[in-house]
């Protein structure tokens, strides 16, 4: 099981603003090694309770709120990570684990006793909320990533775009799933994440970022159809 603790600052830019900081982040910033001609593919699976507690507790605010999700890069990959992020203000903690494809799809189905099966405080922890809350698959959410990382404090820099989800298809393995823009084509989710405190090169890039400083969530565009219309 992994366990990360930082901070994130999250900006709604376009693609222009992209390829500005892109050029000036390359200088003293690294590729995420998983990248593929520049950019890879995520893939993510949303669970939430019976009443749809996570989306509106981010929706209304609410200092501390938490997601569940499953996670891939490939459809044809054999695991699944499952993750469970838990935010307060700025700070916020990503706990994971791997599963198999097998146990992810069980999952996904609803049985949540494969949990079980993984002796760790982290799995026991997901069985418990899961069951008590009647949490269920809510949406699939696709994009792709632009990431760079460092070093020093931990920082960790992606550009996502390319935004596509489905509320009605759940089998996260699917080659062919039937997805449906949620953002602008032009539109880029800048997420900075790291440890501590930010280096003035990386400060001094963001001032021109400061006031497209936003709270928005994959998540919560990705329930668009269902539940609201986002412009």
């Amino acid at each position: 099981m992994n366990t990360v603790m930082r901070q994130e600052k999250k900006y709604l830019i376009d693609r222009v603003k992209m390829v500005e900081l892109k050029s000036y982040f390359s200088h003293f910033l690294t590729l995420d090694p998983h990248t593929k001609n520049g950019t890879y593919r995520v893939r993510s699976l949303y669970f939430d309770s019976i009443d749809d507690r996570d989306y509106h507790e981010k929706e209304e605010g609410i200092e501390l709120r938490r997601k569940i999700r499953l996670r891939i890069y490939d459809p044809d990959s054999p695991y699944a990570m499952l993750e469970m992020k838990k935010k307060e203000g700025s700070s916020q903690q990503k706990r994971s684990m791997a599963m198999s494809r097998q146990d992810a799809e069980e999952l996904i189905g609803g049985r949540y006793d494969v949990l079980l099966q993984y002796d760790t405080p982290f799995a026991k922890e997901c069985y418990v909320v899961m069951n008590m809350h009647l949490y269920r698959p809510r949406s699939i959410v696709e994009y792709e990533r632009i990431a760079y990382c460092g070093p020093a404090n931990n920082i960790r820099i992606t550009f996502d775009h390319d935004i596509r989800s489905t509320e009605t298809d759940f089998d996260l393995f699917s080659k062919n799933l039937n997805l449906y823009p949620v953002f602008g084509q032009d539109r880029v989710v800048l997420e900075v994440k790291y440890n501590g405190y930010l280096f003035s090169p990386i400060k001094m890039a963001l001032q021109s970022c400061d006031h497209s400083e936003v709270s928005v969530g994959k998540y919560s565009l990705s329930r668009s159809a269902g539940l609201h219309y986002i412009y």
